[in-house]
């Protein structure tokens, strides 16, 4: 099993920047895909960012640009550095993991993960 644990979300003027984190326990993520999703009001879950484990990276086209994925494998962690904020940016941010021994495949369903955080509120005011 692996518990997530997001942090870094808050309140941001439309420009600014936010970075997220996500903190895994349990057992090592070095061997699945991390991926950020979004929630917004009213919408579904849709895909933002994924990391493969060796660091192969995917982009939803709304936040190429803008947004980094990243990861430690080390400190069993992974962040999301957020840029450049638009208010439709605003939504809860989760962190999801899949354990998979195929690095570079995009996984964009959500029903494709295994692990979720609880989420963390991002809130981009224009």
């Amino acid at each position: 099993q692996v518990q997530l644990v997001e942090s870094g979300g808050g309140l941001v003027q439309a420009g600014g920047s936010l970075r997220l984190s996500c903190a895994a326990s349990g057992r090592t993520i070095s061997r699945c895909a991390m991926t950020w999703f979004r929630q917004a009001p009213g919408k579904d879950r849709e895909f933002v960012a994924q990391i493969g484990w060796s660091g192969v990276t995917y982009y939803a086209d709304s936040v190429k640009g803008r947004f980094t994925i990243s990861r430690d494998n080390a400190k069993n962690t992974v962040w999301l550095q957020m840029n450049t904020l638009k208010p439709e940016d605003t939504a809860v941010y989760y962190c999801a993991a899949k354990d998979t021994y195929i690095n570079d495949k995009n996984y964009v369903k959500s029903y494709e993960y295994d692990y979720w955080g609880q989420g963390t509120q991002v809130t981009v005011s224009s």
